[in-house]
């Protein structure tokens, strides 16, 4: 994660220095030629970080220097965050009183004094990244702001020995059966792509299938070709013809000329000539390249007449599939218990030899469970312990995680690690960054989004997306390589599982960046920047972690701890974390939060979820101008938001439980998009008078028993895409006083309304919500009456939405 990181920041910092920030707040020129100069150094550095990304595996000093640059470079961050905290502050500041204003210029935020004190800061840490970056000379690495070349891994060949594969004859069985039934039509070339986990077995099953009697005997030609990650259009059609030439020619294309000797007309003319007109069977392994017109050129160059040419293409990524197959992909998955035991055997012992130690035999059992079906990981393992009889060393395999163990070339991973370093650096950094979380946790995208871009993990876009929209795009690419899992659709989100192996491979990609301490590794480097905490940890073990680290970035508790974080938690987090930018604190137990909360300058996300025991928040954290995401949900005693709320102008998502009768004081928050209420047993109304919130685009209100309309707040939402209602016995209008249209309610796609007994009748600007795309009704008894198709009186008010469902029954189409 460090160097993904690094270049990360490295591109952010050189866009961020000069900007307006920086002129918001009237810098001296000093100050500015000192933050250019640090500009250069990290344009510098930052053009050989990707090579030295690829070669640090190999070289431990490579790797410490890496580590030496990042320490610098979250201090280069942390300074420039305060930059931007400045300019915040004066934004809000502008809003205020002349008396706020007046104060402010002999306050610690005057531009004259900060300028001083940040000067010599820059200096300090620009003189440090300077003696860095001088290092790294000896390295000879070379300039690239292009991705480096990555490890090929070693490059596959087409035969194996069918006795030697276990598990797989129903798989190969199913792939024979796609090639007999797939398009002969001499106007197409048949593609069956077969998609699974590196490690699974995709090269080993086309290999079966390549050398099956019927293929052999049905094409007149056999080819196959290891394509990797460098898909060099010219290379490709020469290993074409020199697979050709070996085998079907016995050899005599081996004195062919490189690739390089041919120009492109001269590379197609021969493949033209060497495909004759005769049929052929190719097998593009390894395939990762996701250019669509490269993949149509090829295919143009391979038609050559004959009919009922096949190719299976074996890729780790879905956008493969789905670029180059002409049938639907074959999933490949893993190997059952027994099937992955064997191949666990076969490794560990010679024949026969697992007769005569029963007890590893046994052991191996539960190391195979480890391996959830992945034979690379099972014959890896298996390996591993050959000629091993110790029982200890068995079980040291078995209670230990596979990236703990000394790895070499052609291990699993290694093997995941060539697709980690095929990803672009702004997922690398992301996918690291799920280390943190326990092992089979239930992703929910709301939640990874949230804290991906609290620690700026989620490049801004060009073309001005919403930071949620770009997140998701990032969870659905790495769900597209195999990188996530078992994908649901929850309706408003979606959940979904990283296995156990990539979940190891995130781990020994971050290492001490991001940690998960439990009783069995209580330890922790003091260089880790993300740590979370295991359930079975008490208030005391916490206490003591926390005294041994520094310069935390993201405290996280994933799960209900055996005892509440009190108040010498928050206090020991509030002095020792001054940068710390995520502070989970959910089901903590304290009755209030210390007001030097506002030292914490570069805070994004709180969470005080939980607290039963807390009724109010310090005026002073209204001085969190950074902060993107406060949670107070189930906070029974919770009775009202401060004063000067409206000042977090960065805040973005909000959940509450509240006393309050009105969501006072949050009208000026410009920048909020999602507000979650729950339990807020007095709420009668949303907003009053003239607030509007202008950015807000998700609304879910559960368990509001005093809520009986929505009026007029739905005119003050007009950015609203989604709204759920859940279990308000009370709410009997979602009207606007009878409107037919609600101004500016025009973005809203998706609604739920569940448990809405007094709710009788859809409001009549419905009819003219065109945006509407998905409507659910959950156990709300009158309005399910009202919305049936056709007789239904509300009807034609939803007749337009493409998805309608009732009771979890979707409705047959309009």
């Amino acid at each position: 994660m460090a160097e993904s990181f690094l270049f990360s920041i490295a591109d952010n910092v050189v866009g961020k220095i000069g900007s307006v920030t920086l002129q918001e707040i009237g810098l001296a020129w000093g100050v500015k030629t000192e933050l250019k100069k640090l500009e250069a150094t990290l344009t510098t550095i930052k053009s050989v970080l990707l090579d030295a990304e690829e070669k640090q595996w190999k070289d431990q000093q490579l790797r410490d220097w890496l580590g030496k640059l990042k320490h610098v470079c979250y201090d280069v961050e942390d300074v420039l965050d305060e930059f931007r905290y400045q300019a915040l502050q004066r934004q809000v500041a502008s809003h205020g009183s002349l008396k706020t204003k007046v104060l402010g210029f002999f306050s610690s935020s005057n531009p004259l004094p900060f300028s001083f004190k940040m000067g010599h800061r820059i200096k300090e840490v620009r003189e440090r990244l300077d003696g860095i970056a001088a290092d790294r000379a000896q390295f000879n690495l070379q300039t690239s702001m292009e991705r480096a070349p990555m490890v090929y891994r070693e490059t596959t060949h087409s035969f194996v020995l069918a006795s030697d594969v276990i598990g797989r004859d129903k798989d190969k069985e199913k792939i024979l059966e796609l090639l007999m039934n797939s398009s002969d039509d001499d106007e197409s070339i048949s593609v069956i792509p077969i998609v699974g986990l590196g490690g699974l077995g995709k090269t080993t099953l086309a290999k079966l299938v390549y050398n099956d009697q019927w293929v052999a005997g049905h094409f007149k030609k056999r080819i196959w070709v290891c394509v990797s990650n460098d898909f060099d259009m010219k290379k490709v059609i020469i290993d074409i013809i020199k697979s050709i030439k070996t085998t079907v020619e016995g050899g005599r294309g081996l004195g062919l000329p490189n690739h390089n000797d041919l120009n492109m007309q001269q590379s197609q003319t021969l493949l033209r000539s060497t495909l004759g007109n005769e049929n052929f069977f190719l097998v593009l392994d390894d395939m990762w390249n996701e250019d669509r017109q490269k993949w149509i050129e090829l295919k143009t160059l391979l038609k050559n007449g004959a009919k009922g040419n096949k190719i299976v293409v074996t890729t780790r990524c879905h956008p493969v599939a789905s670029i180059m197959g002409t049938v639907q992909a074959y999933i490949l998955e893993g190997l059952p218990h027994d099937d992955c035991l064997s191949v666990f055997l076969k490794g560990a012992f010679n024949e026969e030899q697992e007769k005569q130690h029963p007890n590893l035999v046994k052991i191996g059992d539960d190391i195979v469970k480890k391996c959830n079906g992945v034979p690379l990981a099972a014959r890896t393992l298996g390996s591993l312990l050959f000629s091993k009889f110790e029982q200890r060393d068995w079980l040291y395999v078995r209670d230990n995680d596979i990236w703990k163990l000394e790895q070499k070339e052609g291990d699993i991973l290694p093997a995941l690690r060539l697709s980690y370093e095929q990803l672009p650096s702004y997922l690398k950094c992301c996918f690291a960054y799920c280390s943190i979380f326990p092992k089979d946790h239930a992703f929910n995208n709301e939640e990874l989004v949230n804290m991906w871009g609290v620690q700026g993990l989620i490049e801004p876009s060009k073309k001005k997306q919403e930071l949620d929209d770009i997140g998701n795009r990032y969870i659905k690419e790495l769900l597209s390589r195999s990188f996530f899992q078992d994908f649901e659709d929850c309706g408003f989100y979606f959940e979904f599982k990283m296995h156990d192996l990539m979940h190891d491979l995130a781990s020994f990609i971050s290492q001490t960046e991001c940690t998960l301490i439990d009783c069995v590794s209580p330890t922790v480097s003091r260089m880790v920047r993300h740590v979370s905490f295991s359930y079975d940890l008490d208030e005391k073990e916490i206490l003591r972690v926390v005294g041994e680290l520094n310069d935390i970035r993201t405290i996280y508790f994933p799960f209900i701890l055996k005892t509440s974080p009190g108040e010498p938690f928050v206090k020991a987090c509030i002095s020792k974390f001054k940068c710390i930018k995520m502070l989970d604190l959910k089901n903590s137990n304290f009755d209030t939060l210390p007001n030097s909360i506002s030292n914490l300058k570069h805070l994004r996300f709180l969470n005080l979820s939980g607290n039963q025991r807390i009724k109010k928040l310090p005026n002073s954290v209204c001085k969190l101008f950074h902060l993107q995401t406060l949670l107070l949900i189930n906070c029974e005693g919770f009775e009202n938001l401060p004063k000067e709320f409206g000042n977090l102008i960065n805040l973005r998502d909000l959940g509450i439980t509240t006393k309050q009768r009105a969501l006072t004081g949050i009208g000026r928050l410009e920048s909020l998009h999602t507000v979650d209420i729950f339990a807020c047993e007095n709420l009668e109304f949303l907003l009053q008078g003239t607030q509007s919130l202008t950015a807000l685009r998700s609304l879910r209100i559960v368990d509001c028993r005093s809520l009986e309309t929505l009026a007029p707040s739905m005119k003050q939402l007009p950015s609203l895409e989604q709204l759920i209602i859940y279990n308000c016995g009370r709410l009997n209008s979602l009207d606007g006083n009878g409107e037919d249209h609600v101004p500016g309610l025009g973005n809203l796609r998706y609604m739920r309304l569940r448990k809405l007994p007094k709710l009788e009748a859809l409001p009549e600007w419905m009819r003219n919500l065109t945006s509407l795309d998905r409507f659910e009704i959950v156990e709300c008894p009158q309005l399910t009456e009202r919305c049936k198709k056709t007789t239904g009186e509300d009807w034609h008010k939803i007749s337009h939405v493409s998805e309608i469902y009732i009771d979890g029954v979707k409705t047959p189409e309009n």
